[in-house]
């Protein structure tokens, strides 16, 4: 599964669990309720600087975001998890870029 895939079902997932709708989301990331509905069914993808505000309005760290949780890799992302967790907010960002754009 691929770190887009893996970006959007998540958000998804936690915007949901949040009891956060789609324009409210939008309205909090100062974005619109089309491009945030783009997003979830992958027809477009957020820059960094969005990821954060996503990251900020659903109140969850935004490298999370791109966490397999389905427990296909789980013990191998559970510690790159501990290790980003460990990286200051800036260097985290910097290595979703990069794999971001692979």
């Amino acid at each position: 599964m691929g770190l887009k895939h893996i970006f959007v079902r998540n958000l998804k997932k936690v915007r949901i669990s949040k009891g956060i709708s789609q324009m409210k989301l939008a309205e909090i990331c100062n974005t619109t309720p089309n491009y945030i509905a783009a997003i979830e069914i992958g027809r477009r993808f957020p820059s960094l600087k969005l990821i954060e505000k996503i990251g900020n309005a659903l109140n969850i760290e935004p490298y999370r975001f791109f966490i397999d949780e389905t427990g296909a890799h789980k013990g191998e992302f559970d510690e790159m998890v501990n290790l980003l967790s460990k990286l200051p907010e800036e260097q985290r960002l910097s290595i979703i870029n990069k794999i971001s754009a692979q």
